[in-house]
């Protein structure tokens, strides 16, 4: 399957999306928030608000688009990062718009890299930016560039984590987060993930994102969602539903940290890994 070279820097949208105080809360549940964060989970807390990676919801749909746009094979695809730009505290319900391009397909070998960009605005203006890179294994090898350096963070070799956080993931965890409207069949389908080379069906790369920054917020920002202005990871390695995620962040400036994910099984989750706060 060839790719289409020619869908890169071409935009599209405005993409409607409308979303409510059910939506923000559904989010939160299914990366694993509960009643001990009433804040995500219970629209009449005086401090209700929304996570942001919840950012990541409103161009799940983009995503498959792209798929199409790429002609790219779902069951040979992977997410391999994600980067999420926050200008400002997400509402806990609104109407957007969402601009989107394939911004650089780059040669990696056996495998492509996709970069998708988006910019998501709401009635007062620009509000949270997504970039999305996606590897296509088998779509490599065409004589392209590699690509840039990608940006380093790595934790400091001598240093102690400044937090450490563990929580576990339910069983059935990836058919929670699908209803955020990620209907990939590698996270619920046992034909479809072994098909994909995976012994059964494998969480979100998106929801491990989710439940780290969550991990995040309570470890460092005592809860309150509103302080995280970027976050960028790299997705390294899988996770099942029902495995335990240990999240280790340290402070690498004031408003910087570097963070890694981990599974109970050893499996180093995500890499790469950035937050900046305000």
């Amino acid at each position: 399957m060839a790719l289409n070279f020619d869908c890169i820097g071409v935009r599209h949208g405005p993409v409607k999306f409308s979303y409510t105080s059910k939506d923000v809360i559904l989010y939160a549940l299914s990366v694993g928030a509960d009643h001990n964060a009433l804040n995500l989970v219970y629209e009449g807390d005086f401090d209700f608000a929304a996570l942001p990676t919840f950012a990541v919801v409103p161009i799940t749909s983009l995503m498959f688009d792209a798929i199409d746009v790429l002609n790219a094979d779902l069951t040979r695809l992977l997410h391999g990062e994600q980067e999420n730009i926050i200008h400002r505290p997400l509402p806990t319900e609104g109407e957007l718009e969402t601009w989107w391009w394939v911004d650089a397909i780059y040669d990696k070998g056996k495998s492509a890299l996709a970069v998708l960009k988006s910019e998501t605005h709401d009635k007062k203006g620009l509000l949270f930016e997504n970039i999305v890179s996606m590897f296509l294994r088998g779509a490599g090898g065409f004589g392209g560039e590699r690509g840039p350096r990608p940006e380093d963070a790595t934790p400091p070799a001598d240093k102690t984590p400044d937090f450490e956080v563990t929580t576990p993931t339910l069983p059935y965890q990836s058919y929670l987060y699908r209803l955020n409207g990620d209907l990939n069949p590698l996270h619920a389908s046992p034909e479809f993930a072994k098909m994909a080379g995976f012994e059964r069906p494998i969480l979100h790369g998106l929801a491990t994102y989710g439940f780290a920054v969550r991990a995040f917020i309570n470890a460092v920002n005592k809860g309150d969602p509103s302080r995280v202005r970027r976050v960028a990871t790299r997705f390294s390695g899988v996770v099942y539903p029902g495995d335990t995620i240990i999240t280790k962040g340290w402070q690498v400036h004031d408003k910087k940290w570097v963070l890694t994910a981990e599974t109970d099984r050893g499996v180093t989750a995500l890499s790469n890994f950035v937050i900046e706060t305000r």
